[in-house]
Protein backbone atom coordinates (compact mmCIF):
# COMPACT_ATOMS: atom_id res chain seq x y z
CA UNK A 1 0.00 0.00 0.00
CA UNK A 2 0.99 3.51 -1.13
CA UNK A 3 -0.21 7.13 -0.34
CA UNK A 4 -0.88 9.25 -3.41
CA UNK A 5 1.03 12.53 -4.31
CA UNK A 6 1.10 15.33 -1.74
CA UNK A 7 -1.37 17.59 -3.14
CA UNK A 8 -1.37 21.34 -2.37
CA UNK A 9 -4.46 22.35 -0.18
CA UNK A 10 -6.72 25.84 -1.61
CA UNK A 11 -7.30 28.38 0.85
CA UNK A 12 -10.91 27.19 1.08
CA UNK A 13 -9.86 23.41 1.89
CA UNK A 14 -7.25 24.89 4.70
CA UNK A 15 -10.19 27.07 6.32
CA UNK A 16 -12.46 24.39 6.44
CA UNK A 17 -9.94 21.62 7.64
CA UNK A 18 -9.48 24.20 10.63
CA UNK A 19 -13.57 24.50 11.35
CA UNK A 20 -13.19 20.83 11.30
CA UNK A 21 -10.88 20.31 13.87
CA UNK A 22 -12.19 22.15 16.00
CA UNK A 23 -15.73 20.36 15.45
CA UNK A 24 -14.44 17.16 15.69
CA UNK A 25 -12.34 17.09 18.89
CA UNK A 26 -11.98 12.76 18.72
CA UNK A 27 -9.17 13.62 16.32
CA UNK A 28 -7.53 16.63 17.20
CA UNK A 29 -5.29 14.56 19.23
CA UNK A 30 -4.05 12.77 16.33
CA UNK A 31 -3.37 15.87 14.07
CA UNK A 32 -0.36 17.36 12.89
CA UNK A 33 0.49 20.90 14.41
CA UNK A 34 1.67 22.04 10.91
CA UNK A 35 0.95 20.91 7.39
CA UNK A 36 3.79 19.54 5.71
CA UNK A 37 5.43 21.53 3.36
CA UNK A 38 4.67 20.79 -0.71
CA UNK A 39 7.31 19.20 -2.14
CA UNK A 40 9.27 21.32 -4.94
CA UNK A 41 7.69 19.54 -8.07
CA UNK A 42 5.64 16.39 -8.80
CA UNK A 43 7.11 13.75 -10.37
CA UNK A 44 5.10 12.68 -14.06
CA UNK A 45 2.86 9.60 -13.67
CA UNK A 46 1.75 7.14 -16.15
CA UNK A 47 -2.12 5.67 -15.75
CA UNK A 48 -2.85 2.87 -17.67
CA UNK A 49 -6.54 2.03 -18.21
CA UNK A 50 -6.22 -1.46 -17.51
CA UNK A 51 -4.85 -1.05 -13.64
CA UNK A 52 -7.52 1.55 -13.23
CA UNK A 53 -10.51 -0.84 -14.17
CA UNK A 54 -8.90 -3.73 -12.51
CA UNK A 55 -8.80 -1.48 -8.94
CA UNK A 56 -12.53 -0.62 -9.66
CA UNK A 57 -13.57 -4.58 -10.03
CA UNK A 58 -11.34 -5.06 -6.52
CA UNK A 59 -12.86 -2.44 -4.97
CA UNK A 60 -16.35 -3.96 -5.24
CA UNK A 61 -15.08 -7.26 -5.29
CA UNK A 62 -14.23 -6.36 -1.16
CA UNK A 63 -17.83 -4.73 -0.78
CA UNK A 64 -19.23 -7.84 -1.86
CA UNK A 65 -17.13 -9.27 1.01
CA UNK A 66 -18.55 -7.45 3.40
CA UNK A 67 -22.47 -7.05 2.08
CA UNK A 68 -23.75 -9.39 1.50
CA UNK A 69 -20.81 -12.18 2.06
CA UNK A 70 -19.85 -11.33 5.57
CA UNK A 71 -23.57 -10.21 6.80
CA UNK A 72 -24.68 -14.12 5.49
CA UNK A 73 -21.44 -16.03 6.29
CA UNK A 74 -22.42 -14.66 10.11
CA UNK A 75 -25.90 -14.29 10.12
CA UNK A 76 -26.61 -18.27 9.31
CA UNK A 77 -23.90 -19.14 12.37
CA UNK A 78 -26.27 -17.06 14.94
CA UNK A 79 -29.83 -18.26 16.45
CA UNK A 80 -32.61 -17.19 14.49
CA UNK A 81 -33.97 -14.74 16.41
CA UNK A 82 -30.91 -12.81 15.87
CA UNK A 83 -30.61 -13.14 12.30
CA UNK A 84 -31.54 -10.26 11.42
CA UNK A 85 -29.53 -8.35 14.00
CA UNK A 86 -26.49 -9.45 12.80
CA UNK A 87 -27.46 -8.40 9.25
CA UNK A 88 -28.50 -4.87 10.40
CA UNK A 89 -24.95 -4.69 12.36
CA UNK A 90 -22.70 -5.20 9.23
CA UNK A 91 -24.71 -3.20 7.07
CA UNK A 92 -24.76 -0.01 8.71
CA UNK A 93 -21.36 -0.26 10.34
CA UNK A 94 -20.57 -0.51 6.09
CA UNK A 95 -22.55 2.59 6.00
CA UNK A 96 -21.25 4.36 8.72
CA UNK A 97 -17.87 4.09 7.98
CA UNK A 98 -17.61 5.19 4.48
CA UNK A 99 -19.08 8.45 5.26
CA UNK A 100 -16.50 8.37 8.48
CA UNK A 101 -13.87 7.77 5.90
CA UNK A 102 -13.91 10.07 3.41
CA UNK A 103 -14.52 12.63 6.02
CA UNK A 104 -11.40 12.50 7.74
CA UNK A 105 -10.60 8.85 7.91
CA UNK A 106 -8.65 8.51 4.88
CA UNK A 107 -6.65 11.86 5.76
CA UNK A 108 -5.56 9.87 9.10
CA UNK A 109 -4.22 6.85 7.40
CA UNK A 110 -2.89 7.87 4.02
CA UNK A 111 -1.21 11.64 4.89
CA UNK A 112 1.77 13.06 6.48
CA UNK A 113 1.56 13.27 10.16
CA UNK A 114 3.90 11.32 12.12
CA UNK A 115 4.79 7.31 12.67
CA UNK A 116 1.45 6.70 14.16
CA UNK A 117 -1.09 8.56 12.41
CA UNK A 118 -1.39 10.87 10.01
CA UNK A 119 -2.82 14.39 9.65
CA UNK A 120 -5.87 16.30 8.19
CA UNK A 121 -4.93 18.03 5.05
CA UNK A 122 -7.62 16.00 3.26
CA UNK A 123 -10.39 16.27 5.65
CA UNK A 124 -13.55 15.85 3.77
CA UNK A 125 -11.35 14.74 0.64
CA UNK A 126 -9.87 18.25 0.39
CA UNK A 127 -7.51 18.36 -3.02
CA UNK A 128 -8.73 15.14 -4.09
CA UNK A 129 -10.18 14.69 -7.12
CA UNK A 130 -9.92 13.46 -11.07
CA UNK A 131 -6.93 15.28 -11.51
CA UNK A 132 -5.27 13.74 -8.27
CA UNK A 133 -3.44 10.59 -8.69
CA UNK A 134 -1.66 7.83 -6.04
CA UNK A 135 1.24 5.97 -7.38
CA UNK A 136 1.58 2.11 -7.48
CA UNK A 137 4.23 -0.18 -6.40
CA UNK A 138 6.24 1.02 -9.58
CA UNK A 139 7.94 4.11 -10.03
CA UNK A 140 5.83 6.59 -12.15
CA UNK A 141 3.14 4.14 -12.64
CA UNK A 142 -0.53 5.44 -11.00
CA UNK A 143 -3.82 5.19 -10.08
CA UNK A 144 -6.44 7.52 -9.96
CA UNK A 145 -6.42 9.38 -6.58
CA UNK A 146 -10.34 8.45 -6.20
CA UNK A 147 -10.11 4.99 -6.68
CA UNK A 148 -7.35 4.08 -3.92
CA UNK A 149 -10.14 6.34 -1.53
CA UNK A 150 -12.83 3.63 -2.11
CA UNK A 151 -10.45 0.69 -2.40
CA UNK A 152 -9.07 1.56 1.46
CA UNK A 153 -12.79 2.74 2.15
CA UNK A 154 -13.84 -0.97 1.87
CA UNK A 155 -11.09 -2.38 4.13
CA UNK A 156 -12.19 0.02 6.78
CA UNK A 157 -15.59 -0.99 6.29
CA UNK A 158 -15.16 -4.82 6.58
CA UNK A 159 -12.34 -5.11 9.71
CA UNK A 160 -14.90 -3.52 12.25
CA UNK A 161 -17.68 -5.34 10.83
CA UNK A 162 -15.09 -8.85 11.58
CA UNK A 163 -15.46 -7.71 15.16
CA UNK A 164 -19.40 -8.02 16.03
CA UNK A 165 -19.23 -11.91 15.22
CA UNK A 166 -17.39 -12.29 18.76
CA UNK A 167 -20.21 -10.95 21.02
CA UNK A 168 -22.71 -11.58 18.34
CA UNK A 169 -26.63 -12.01 20.27
CA UNK A 170 -25.41 -9.94 23.30
CA UNK A 171 -24.90 -6.31 22.63
CA UNK A 172 -26.99 -3.35 21.56
CA UNK A 173 -27.31 -2.19 18.47
CA UNK A 174 -26.21 1.55 19.25
CA UNK A 175 -23.20 0.19 20.97
CA UNK A 176 -22.21 -1.42 18.52
CA UNK A 177 -22.68 1.88 16.32
CA UNK A 178 -20.90 4.23 18.51
CA UNK A 179 -18.14 1.54 19.43
CA UNK A 180 -17.51 1.32 15.52
CA UNK A 181 -17.02 5.69 15.13
CA UNK A 182 -14.56 5.48 18.21
CA UNK A 183 -12.66 2.52 17.26
CA UNK A 184 -11.74 3.69 13.63
CA UNK A 185 -10.81 6.66 14.40
CA UNK A 186 -8.69 5.87 17.56
CA UNK A 187 -7.50 1.73 16.04
CA UNK A 188 -8.32 1.41 12.78
CA UNK A 189 -6.76 4.60 10.85
CA UNK A 190 -3.47 5.04 12.90
CA UNK A 191 -2.60 1.09 12.57
CA UNK A 192 -3.51 1.14 9.20
CA UNK A 193 -0.79 4.25 8.78
CA UNK A 194 1.60 2.31 10.72
CA UNK A 195 1.80 -0.48 8.61
CA UNK A 196 1.00 0.46 5.29
CA UNK A 197 1.69 4.48 4.87
CA UNK A 198 5.49 5.13 3.12
CA UNK A 199 6.24 7.93 0.46
CA UNK A 200 5.82 5.22 -2.74
CA UNK A 201 8.65 4.61 -5.02
CA UNK A 202 9.66 7.85 -5.92
CA UNK A 203 9.94 8.63 -2.58
CA UNK A 204 11.02 5.89 -0.90
CA UNK A 205 13.02 7.36 1.99
CA UNK A 206 10.10 9.63 2.94
CA UNK A 207 9.34 8.98 6.05
CA UNK A 208 6.98 5.84 6.93
CA UNK A 209 4.66 4.64 9.31
CA UNK A 210 6.16 3.42 12.56
CA UNK A 211 5.67 -1.04 11.64
CA UNK A 212 6.34 0.20 7.71
CA UNK A 213 9.88 1.71 9.21
CA UNK A 214 10.39 -1.87 11.06
CA UNK A 215 10.89 -3.40 7.47
CA UNK A 216 7.49 -5.92 8.66
CA UNK A 217 5.65 -6.39 5.13
CA UNK A 218 1.64 -7.19 5.09
CA UNK A 219 0.60 -7.69 1.49
CA UNK A 220 -3.09 -7.34 2.03
CA UNK A 221 -3.92 -6.40 5.64
CA UNK A 222 -3.00 -9.22 8.45
CA UNK A 223 -1.90 -7.14 10.93
CA UNK A 224 -4.14 -4.02 9.70
CA UNK A 225 -7.68 -6.06 9.36
CA UNK A 226 -7.28 -9.69 10.68
CA UNK A 227 -4.99 -9.31 14.22
CA UNK A 228 -6.55 -5.86 14.63
CA UNK A 229 -10.26 -7.12 14.59
CA UNK A 230 -9.25 -10.24 15.97
CA UNK A 231 -7.76 -8.93 19.59
CA UNK A 232 -10.24 -5.70 19.50
CA UNK A 233 -13.48 -9.00 19.33
CA UNK A 234 -11.32 -11.07 21.99
CA UNK A 235 -11.74 -7.86 24.25
CA UNK A 236 -15.39 -7.06 23.86
CA UNK A 237 -15.92 -10.82 24.39
CA UNK A 238 -14.41 -10.75 27.65
CA UNK A 239 -15.81 -7.28 28.59
CA UNK A 240 -19.58 -7.04 27.57
CA UNK A 241 -19.46 -11.19 29.35
CA UNK A 242 -21.15 -14.26 28.34
CA UNK A 243 -23.96 -14.93 25.88
CA UNK A 244 -26.82 -15.94 28.84
CA UNK A 245 -26.81 -20.12 28.92
CA UNK A 246 -23.77 -20.19 27.21
CA UNK A 247 -22.41 -23.71 27.35
CA UNK A 248 -25.95 -24.77 28.90
CA UNK A 249 -28.24 -24.00 26.39
CA UNK A 250 -28.07 -24.78 22.54
CA UNK A 251 -26.63 -22.54 20.27
CA UNK A 252 -26.09 -23.68 17.19
CA UNK A 253 -26.12 -22.22 13.73
CA UNK A 254 -29.61 -21.53 12.28
CA UNK A 255 -28.70 -22.21 9.05
CA UNK A 256 -25.39 -23.54 7.11
CA UNK A 257 -27.10 -23.09 4.17
CA UNK A 258 -26.66 -19.04 4.36
CA UNK A 259 -23.17 -19.38 6.33
CA UNK A 260 -21.97 -21.15 3.04
CA UNK A 261 -23.42 -18.66 1.03
CA UNK A 262 -21.26 -16.00 3.04
CA UNK A 263 -18.24 -17.83 3.27
CA UNK A 264 -18.52 -18.39 -0.90
CA UNK A 265 -18.76 -15.10 -1.29
CA UNK A 266 -16.08 -14.04 1.24
CA UNK A 267 -13.68 -16.35 -0.88
CA UNK A 268 -14.46 -14.69 -4.58
CA UNK A 269 -14.51 -11.18 -2.80
CA UNK A 270 -11.25 -11.81 -1.26
CA UNK A 271 -9.55 -11.88 -4.78
CA UNK A 272 -10.40 -8.70 -4.64
CA UNK A 273 -8.98 -7.84 -0.97
CA UNK A 274 -5.75 -9.94 -1.94
CA UNK A 275 -5.04 -9.38 -5.91
CA UNK A 276 -6.61 -5.55 -5.59
CA UNK A 277 -3.70 -4.59 -2.96
CA UNK A 278 -1.25 -4.92 -5.61
CA UNK A 279 -2.53 -1.59 -6.82
CA UNK A 280 -1.61 -3.07 -10.92
CA UNK A 281 -3.18 -5.74 -12.97
CA UNK A 282 0.29 -7.66 -13.87
CA UNK A 283 1.96 -10.70 -12.36
CA UNK A 284 2.20 -9.84 -9.08
CA UNK A 285 -1.45 -9.52 -8.63
CA UNK A 286 -1.88 -13.11 -10.26
CA UNK A 287 0.46 -14.16 -7.89
CA UNK A 288 -1.55 -12.84 -4.99
CA UNK A 289 -4.54 -14.21 -6.90
CA UNK A 290 -3.38 -17.57 -7.18
CA UNK A 291 -2.27 -18.09 -3.32
CA UNK A 292 -6.11 -17.12 -2.50
CA UNK A 293 -7.10 -20.03 -4.42
CA UNK A 294 -4.51 -22.45 -2.91
CA UNK A 295 -4.13 -21.51 0.79
CA UNK A 296 -7.90 -21.13 1.47
CA UNK A 297 -8.61 -25.01 0.07
CA UNK A 298 -5.56 -26.53 1.44
CA UNK A 299 -7.08 -25.05 4.75
CA UNK A 300 -10.18 -26.37 3.96
CA UNK A 301 -9.35 -29.31 3.28
CA UNK A 302 -7.31 -29.71 6.26
CA UNK A 303 -9.81 -28.70 8.43
CA UNK A 304 -12.08 -31.62 7.14
CA UNK A 305 -9.27 -34.26 7.36
CA UNK A 306 -8.59 -33.02 11.18
CA UNK A 307 -12.59 -33.22 12.01
CA UNK A 308 -12.43 -36.57 10.40
CA UNK A 309 -9.50 -37.72 12.44
CA UNK A 310 -10.79 -36.26 15.30
CA UNK A 311 -14.45 -36.70 15.94
CA UNK A 312 -15.01 -38.69 12.91
CA UNK A 313 -17.02 -36.18 10.76
CA UNK A 314 -16.38 -33.65 8.57
CA UNK A 315 -18.97 -30.59 8.96
CA UNK A 316 -19.91 -27.91 7.01
CA UNK A 317 -19.05 -25.84 9.37
CA UNK A 318 -15.48 -26.75 9.94
CA UNK A 319 -14.83 -26.55 6.04
CA UNK A 320 -16.05 -22.70 5.79
CA UNK A 321 -13.97 -22.04 9.05
CA UNK A 322 -11.04 -23.87 7.18
CA UNK A 323 -11.57 -21.25 4.32
CA UNK A 324 -12.05 -18.38 6.10
CA UNK A 325 -8.96 -19.47 7.95
CA UNK A 326 -6.52 -20.01 4.57
CA UNK A 327 -8.03 -16.64 3.40
CA UNK A 328 -7.28 -15.13 6.22
CA UNK A 329 -3.68 -16.34 7.04
CA UNK A 330 -2.72 -15.65 3.50
CA UNK A 331 -3.39 -12.44 3.14
CA UNK A 332 -0.69 -10.58 4.66
CA UNK A 333 1.47 -13.21 2.11
CA UNK A 334 -0.47 -12.69 -0.86
CA UNK A 335 1.90 -11.26 -3.43
CA UNK A 336 4.84 -12.40 -1.17
CA UNK A 337 5.06 -16.10 -0.98
CA UNK A 338 4.91 -18.49 -3.51
CA UNK A 339 2.10 -20.76 -4.53
CA UNK A 340 3.42 -24.06 -2.26
CA UNK A 341 4.51 -21.89 0.41
CA UNK A 342 0.87 -20.68 0.35
CA UNK A 343 -0.05 -24.02 0.83
CA UNK A 344 1.85 -24.86 3.38
CA UNK A 345 0.74 -21.69 5.19
CA UNK A 346 -3.01 -22.58 4.78
CA UNK A 347 -2.15 -26.43 6.64
CA UNK A 348 -0.55 -24.60 9.22
CA UNK A 349 -3.05 -21.59 10.36
CA UNK A 350 -5.37 -24.16 10.18
CA UNK A 351 -4.23 -26.60 12.40
CA UNK A 352 -3.32 -23.67 14.80
CA UNK A 353 -6.64 -21.91 14.65
CA UNK A 354 -8.31 -25.35 15.12
CA UNK A 355 -6.56 -26.05 18.37
CA UNK A 356 -7.45 -22.67 19.24
CA UNK A 357 -11.42 -22.72 18.30
CA UNK A 358 -11.91 -26.15 19.57
CA UNK A 359 -9.78 -26.81 22.40
CA UNK A 360 -8.29 -22.94 24.18
CA UNK A 361 -11.96 -21.60 24.03
CA UNK A 362 -13.48 -24.38 26.10
CA UNK A 363 -10.16 -24.59 28.13
CA UNK A 364 -10.49 -20.88 29.10
CA UNK A 365 -13.92 -20.44 28.62
CA UNK A 366 -14.70 -17.38 26.94
CA UNK A 367 -17.98 -16.69 24.72
CA UNK A 368 -15.97 -15.77 21.04
CA UNK A 369 -19.39 -16.35 19.44
CA UNK A 370 -18.13 -16.87 15.88
CA UNK A 371 -14.61 -17.42 16.80
CA UNK A 372 -13.43 -14.22 15.39
CA UNK A 373 -10.06 -14.42 17.92
CA UNK A 374 -9.59 -18.06 17.39
CA UNK A 375 -9.03 -17.44 13.14
CA UNK A 376 -8.72 -13.98 12.73
CA UNK A 377 -5.77 -12.72 15.58
CA UNK A 378 -5.06 -16.40 15.58
CA UNK A 379 -4.96 -16.53 11.81
CA UNK A 380 -3.44 -13.42 10.99
CA UNK A 381 -0.52 -14.19 13.57
CA UNK A 382 0.62 -17.13 11.60
CA UNK A 383 0.09 -15.35 8.38
CA UNK A 384 1.90 -12.02 9.58
CA UNK A 385 4.80 -14.40 11.05
CA UNK A 386 5.40 -17.02 7.88
CA UNK A 387 4.99 -14.06 5.47
CA UNK A 388 8.78 -13.07 7.11
CA UNK A 389 9.36 -16.81 6.16
CA UNK A 390 7.99 -17.20 3.06
CA UNK A 391 8.69 -14.26 1.01
CA UNK A 392 12.34 -15.62 0.64
CA UNK A 393 13.22 -16.23 -3.11
CA UNK A 394 15.22 -19.29 -1.84
CA UNK A 395 11.64 -21.05 -0.49
CA UNK A 396 9.51 -19.56 -4.02
CA UNK A 397 8.88 -16.48 -2.50
CA UNK A 398 8.87 -12.87 -4.47
CA UNK A 399 11.34 -11.42 -2.21
CA UNK A 400 11.30 -7.42 -1.13
CA UNK A 401 11.92 -4.94 -3.32
CA UNK A 402 14.72 -2.43 -2.16
CA UNK A 403 14.02 0.44 -3.67
CA UNK A 404 16.81 2.41 -3.15
CA UNK A 405 18.60 0.19 -5.77
CA UNK A 406 18.54 1.52 -9.12
CA UNK A 407 16.72 -1.85 -10.71
CA UNK A 408 14.38 -2.00 -7.44
CA UNK A 409 15.83 -5.45 -6.99
CA UNK A 410 14.05 -7.82 -5.10
CA UNK A 411 15.95 -9.61 -2.02
CA UNK A 412 15.51 -11.30 1.02
CA UNK A 413 17.38 -9.60 4.61
CA UNK A 414 17.16 -13.19 6.53
CA UNK A 415 14.95 -15.56 8.24
CA UNK A 416 15.79 -13.82 11.41
CA UNK A 417 15.92 -10.62 10.49
CA UNK A 418 12.54 -10.92 8.72
CA UNK A 419 11.00 -12.17 11.70
CA UNK A 420 11.64 -10.34 14.25
CA UNK A 421 10.44 -7.48 11.88
CA UNK A 422 7.33 -9.37 11.48
CA UNK A 423 7.06 -9.85 15.06
CA UNK A 424 7.23 -6.10 16.44
CA UNK A 425 4.33 -5.60 13.46
CA UNK A 426 2.07 -7.73 15.49
CA UNK A 427 3.25 -7.15 19.09
CA UNK A 428 2.20 -3.47 17.91
CA UNK A 429 -1.00 -4.13 16.39
CA UNK A 430 -1.48 -6.37 19.38
CA UNK A 431 -0.91 -3.70 21.94
CA UNK A 432 -2.52 -0.82 20.59
CA UNK A 433 -5.48 -2.52 19.45
CA UNK A 434 -6.17 -4.75 22.91
CA UNK A 435 -5.75 -1.41 24.82
CA UNK A 436 -7.12 0.86 22.50
CA UNK A 437 -10.31 -1.40 22.22
CA UNK A 438 -10.71 -1.58 26.27
CA UNK A 439 -10.60 2.12 26.40
CA UNK A 440 -13.22 2.59 24.15
CA UNK A 441 -15.54 -0.30 25.43
CA UNK A 442 -15.60 1.32 28.59
CA UNK A 443 -16.37 4.67 27.48
CA UNK A 444 -19.22 3.00 25.18
CA UNK A 445 -20.61 1.40 28.26
CA UNK A 446 -20.67 4.33 29.98
CA UNK A 447 -22.74 6.58 27.16
CA UNK A 448 -24.87 4.42 26.51
CA UNK A 449 -24.18 0.73 27.58
CA UNK A 450 -22.53 -2.40 25.98
CA UNK A 451 -25.35 -5.02 26.69
CA UNK A 452 -29.23 -5.43 26.56
CA UNK A 453 -31.32 -6.34 29.15
CA UNK A 454 -31.64 -9.86 29.96
CA UNK A 455 -35.18 -10.18 29.23
CA UNK A 456 -34.62 -8.69 25.18
CA UNK A 457 -31.55 -11.14 24.87
CA UNK A 458 -33.31 -13.85 25.71
CA UNK A 459 -36.27 -13.04 23.46
CA UNK A 460 -33.86 -12.15 20.73
CA UNK A 461 -32.55 -8.71 19.06
CA UNK A 462 -34.07 -9.10 16.44
CA UNK A 463 -37.28 -7.92 17.89
CA UNK A 464 -36.05 -6.24 20.41
CA UNK A 465 -33.37 -3.61 18.82
CA UNK A 466 -35.07 -3.88 15.41
CA UNK A 467 -39.18 -4.65 15.69
CA UNK A 468 -39.12 -7.28 13.00
CA UNK A 469 -37.42 -10.96 12.23
CA UNK A 470 -35.69 -12.53 9.86
CA UNK A 471 -38.14 -14.95 9.33
CA UNK A 472 -41.95 -14.95 9.41
CA UNK A 473 -43.95 -18.53 10.48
Amino acid sequence: MNIPSTLKITGRAAVLGSLALAALGTVAAFAQEAAPAAPAAAPAFTIDKGDTTWMMISTILVLLMTIPGLALFYGGLVRAKNMLSVLMQVFTITSVVMIVWVFYGYSLAFTPGNAFVGGLSKMFLAGVDVTTVSETFTKGVAIPELVFVLFQMTFACITPALIVGAFAERIKFSAVILFTILWVTFVYFPIAHMVWFWGGPSAYSDPSGLIFGFGAIDFAGGTVVHINAGIAGLVGALMIGKRIGYQKDVMAPHSMTLTMVGASLLWVGWFGFNAGSNLEANAYAVLAMVNTFVATAAAAVTWIVLETLLRGKASMLGAVSGAVTGLVAVTPAAGFAGPMGAIVLGLVATCVCYFFVSVVKNKFGYDDSLDVFGIHCIGGIIGALGTGILVNPALGGAGIVDYSTADFAAGYAGTATQLMSQFKGVLVTILWSGIGSAILYKIVDLIVGLRPTADAEREGLDLTSHGEVAYHP
